[in-house]
Order: C-alpha cells, then sequence, then structure tokens
C-alpha cells in the first residue's frame, strides 16, 4: 500500500510503503529510505516517528539510508586518484554519514513496489557534498517468508569514489525503557579503537578480555568493575566485502523470547548504543527515547577506510558495481 506521508518543504511530497508479509510488517518512507517501523507480531522493533516533521527536526538517522559514505571520514578530506577532495565537514572537524544533506536527507524516487517489496532509487551528482563523480544507488527492502528484512543495496559510478552505504535502524525488541538488558552477540575477533572524535585510530585490537568481546553472548549493561564504555565502534567482521551475506550478529530481548540476526556480505558492523539518545518530542505510539532507547547494529565497510590503507576497500571504480546485502533475521 502507498500513501502520502507528508511534504518536504519546498514542496515535494514523501511517500509511504507499507509492506507486509506473514509476521512481518514494514513501512518504508521515500524520504531517506527509512524504515519508519518494522513490526513483528504487531509488535513494533525500531525506533521511529510518527509524522514527517519530527524526521526534519529531530530524527538521528532514524531507520536512514546513509551515504555517499557512512560513518565518519577524518577531517572530511581524502585523496582520491592523487586528488585532494574537501567534503562536507557536519561532525564536527569531520565528515558524518555522507553530508549535511547526504542520502538519509533525500527525497529517493520511488521505482517499483508490491506487497512485500519495495525498490527506491537516488542519484548523486558530481561534486554532491565534495565527492568526485555521479553516482546512482538503489536499495530494495524485501520481506521474505522465511520471517526476515532483507536489504539489497546497488550503487554504479561514473568517476572513482568512495561508496559505503549502511540500513541505520535503530532497535529494541521488547519496547523495553532501554535495551541494556538485551543480549547481544557479535562474531568479531577485532574491533576498531577510536579517537575522543571517534575516528580510528588505525589500530586493530583483539576483542579478548575487553569490554568489546560479544563472540559468546552478553548483556549490554556493564558488569560491575567493568569499564563504562559508550559504544560507538566499528567490529571486524572480514578484511572485504564477502560474495553471500554471513552471520554476524544475534540480539534477543530481555526475555529471550524475540531473537534478530544479522547475516551480512559487509566486512564491517558499528554498534552504536545509542548511549547519547534524548529525543525531545514523542517517538511510535507515543514512546520516549532517552538513553539506550535503542541500538544500531551498522552493516558497512570499516570507518575512514578511504583514509586507512589496512582498512576494507571502498573506493568504487567505474567498471564495478557497489554490492550489500544485509538481512535482518526474526525468530
Amino acid at each position: 500500500m502507498i500513501s502520502e506521508f507528508g511534504t518536504l518543504p519546498d514542496g515535494t511530497p514523501v511517500r509511504e510503503v507499507t509492506l507486509k508479509k506473514g509476521a512481518l510488517e514494514a513501512s518504508i518512507l521515500t524520504y531517506g529510505a527509512i524504515i519508519r517501523d518494522l513490526k513483528i507480531d504487531g509488535q513494533s522493533v525500531v525506533l521511529g516517528f510518527e509524522d514527517l516533521q519530527s524526521y526534519l527536526d529531530h530524527s538521528p538517522y532514524f531507520g536512514v539510508i546513509a551515504g555517499r559514505c557512512a560513518n565518519r571520514i577524518a577531517h572530511g578530506n581524502m585523496v582520491v586518484d592523487g586528488k585532494t577532495y574537501q567534503l562536507d565537514r557536519n561532525n564536527g572537524a569531520h565528515h558524518l554519514h555522507g553530508g549535511a544533506a547526504g542520502f538519509s536527507h533525500r527525497n529517493w524516487d520511488l521505482e517499483q513496489s508490491d506487497k512485500a517489496s519495495v525498490l527506491l532509487k537516488i542519484v548523486s551528482e558530481d561534486t554532491d557534498m565534495g565527492y568526485p563523480g555521479r553516482v546512482e544507488a538503489l536499495v530494495r527492502y524485501t520481506l521474505t517468508g522465511a520471517g526476515a528484512l532483507r536489504v539489497k543495496i546497488t550503487a554504479t559510478t561514473d568517476q572513482t569514489t568512495p561508496v559505503n552505504l549502511t540500513q541505520h535502524s535503530y532497535f529494541n525488541l521488547d519496547g523495553s525503557k532501554d535495551i541494556l538488558d538485551h543480549n547481544l552477540e557479535i562474531a568479531a575477533e577485532t574491533y576498531l579503537p577510536v579517537d575522543e572524535t571517534l575516528i580510528p585510530t588505525g589500530e586493530i585490537r583483539r576483542v579478548e578480555w575487553t569490554p568489546f568481546d560479544f563472540r559468546e553472548g552478553r548483556k549490554l549493561r556493564h558488569k560491575t568493575g567493568e569499564d563504562a564504555v559508550q559504544y560507538d565502534h566499528n567490529f571486524c567482521l572480514a578484511a572485504a566485502p564477502r560474495q553471500t551475506a554471513e552471520f554476524a550478529a544475534a540480539l534477543e530481548d530481555r526475555d529471550g523470547e524475540r531473537r534478530m540476526e544479522v547475516w551480512t556480505t559487509e566486512p564491517g558492523l558499528q554498534l552504536y548504543d545509542a548511549a547519547r539518545l534524548d529525543i525531545p518530542v514523542p517517538g511510535l505510539s507515543g514512546r520516549a527515547y532517552g538513553a539506550h532507547a535503542g541500538l544500531c547494529l551498522e552493516a558497512q565497510r570499516w570507518p575512514d577506510s578511504v583514509n586507512q590503507k589496512e582498512f576494507t576497500p571502498v573506493l568504487l571504480q567505474p567498471s564495478q558495481t557497489y554490492s550489500h546485502v544485509t538481512e535482518f533475521r526474526f525468530s
């Protein structure tokens, strides 16, 4: 079902597409390619808003597709094919999620839709937010018969440019005030330490004997005597993108009654625990969203890869097609 969700300040209508299959129901917006709501048996498991103005004024990337390059690029500086580029600096001194007018803040074109899937398209012209090259990107959201939401993203370019897209939903599987008692498992042996501005230091550190060890599953709430970490870090799943989606993470609600697995082709998974979340307007069904109201599991290339030679490849060539598949599997 397609309906109008609101109108942007320039008069452009934003449409909402409702998908349904089995126990899953998803509401997708053309603005930001946002997953506005995702329900399992009628229970919302993501954070979102009921109106467009709240997204324009208050959204911390709720449910968006972030790009052209997700996560942070140090000082917005990069060198591509020997030429230096200055990107939009929208996160203090740094570039975040494609800039102030990145893919998450644009209205995508609705290309196709049916009862269980929707295809959206965006075109980013040369010099957009400082990036070289014209990029065309497609995202298809599909509800599968196996109880999953599949996100498939492709992109092409006419010049060498970094492309790194991610789905940025905040998950809370039981509607509790916070997710600190959710149990999280991440299939990563290493993670990327960051500086005080959340830029990776360049070190690739083992998770063993640290609060970043989620290999066996653990609650987000810190144990007594453990360092209090605010998670906004990349976990290293692989050295490069994979050909097929592999298990990356699992999240269970506090009672262990609902489980979500993340399977992805991407080599990194950014865990953001929303410790700084403080939304001044109501969310879905009037809920208040404060610190730790949800968490993000963002499948992507490693942050600042364009500036870190030891990190994952992130440059897309005109002869290539960027491809990304992430599935959120529920049980």
